[in-house]
């Protein structure tokens, strides 16, 4: 093997696994109220955008290679239902209608959860004893479904991890003359801290307690395995995993039980931890970057959603 690695067309011959833009999906924080682009202090190069340069942002994607977005919203107001989150004007709404305007061959996936539009942070409805309601937050959800889905949406992405979800959202999907809209479901989402930055640019994070009661634990490779097979049975069409790096164990196991693609979410404190280690001069962002996704895809991942895919388009041109 050494003399196949000493000859660079060789090497490229027998490569196992590869990396390319066609791989990655780019996510986006689209906010109301603000004119164009509002820097986000913990993720550096990510920005909070406007509807008009969310579009320009979904541009840039496109022209670069990468076919998919994936958009968060940051509403106007919250409540404690997150009506926000199904509101026909809303911002992932609104954002979802002028991307596939503008770039009709770009795929706009949707998030679909109600966290960055409840008062309290949570994934769902909460009861008086302040835990989340499964089944009411399940018609909700649904209801968020058929917005986003009405309004353009290629895919939605439920990451609530609720119990059924994937079952009432191909249900209601299905019933109101959606069923070639498919489901990506946040399969294994696990309680992490790796998401302390995306919290901070989703407003998000729980006003009280925590989501462990319907997050997994970060110690359980094989829940995440079951978790996986059980949306697959309510009808997903693609199974995620997040974060992505501490988990390429159960990335790989869920890619061995399951015939879906897979995708694996390179969080925002994946992102942030590698910007801040490049910034402070202690490793190669663009090596390290490129090393850590195809890491990534070599467990098992057909997808990759990150933070860093603009970048990674410009570095494999």
């Amino acid at each position: 093997m050494r003399r196949l690695r000493k000859t660079g067309l060789l090497r490229g011959l027998v490569r196992e696994t590869e990396l390319s833009a066609s791989h990655l999906v780019y996510p986006m924080f689209v906010r109301h109220g603000i004119d164009g682009r509002v820097p986000i202090a913990s993720m550096p190069g990510v920005d909070h955008l406007s509807i008009t340069a969310a579009v320009e942002e979904a541009g840039e994607a496109a022209a670069l290679g990468i076919p998919a977005v994936l958009l968060f919203g940051l509403p106007a107001a919250k409540d404690e239902e997150g009506s926000g989150a199904w509101d026909d004007e809303g911002m992932v709404q609104l954002a979802t209608r002028a991307i596939k305007a503008a770039h009709p061959d770009l795929l706009v996936i949707t998030d679909l959860c109600l966290c960055e539009y409840t008062s309290h942070g949570h994934c769902g409805v909460l009861r008086a004893d302040g835990v989340v309601d499964n089944d009411l937050t399940l018609e909700l959800l649904a209801r968020t479904a058929l917005s986003q889905a009405e309004a353009g949406a290629d895919v939605v992405a439920p990451s609530d991890m609720m119990d059924g979800r994937v079952g009432a959202l191909r249900a209601a999907l299905d019933e109101h003359g959606l069923s070639e809209t498919p489901i990506m479901a946040y399969s294994a989402k696990y309680a992490s801290a790796f998401y302390g930055p995306f919290r901070e640019a989703a407003e998000s994070a729980p006003a009280q307690g925590d989501r462990r009661g319907y997050q997994m634990d970060p110690a359980n490779a094989r829940e995440g395995v079951r978790e996986a097979e059980l949306d697959a049975a309510e009808g997903a069409d693609v199974i995620m995993v997040k974060p992505a790096l501490p988990y390429l164990d159960v990335i790989r196991r869920v890619k061995e039980s399951t015939s879906l693609p897979v995708a694996a979410y390179n969080v925002s404190g994946e992102y942030a931890m590698l910007k801040a280690a490049a910034a402070a001069g202690l490793l190669d962002e663009r090596a390290a970057a490129l090393e850590a996704l195809t890491g990534i895809r070599r467990a098992g991942a057909d997808i990759v959603i990150t933070y860093h895919a603009k970048d990674v388009a410009r570095w494999l041109r």
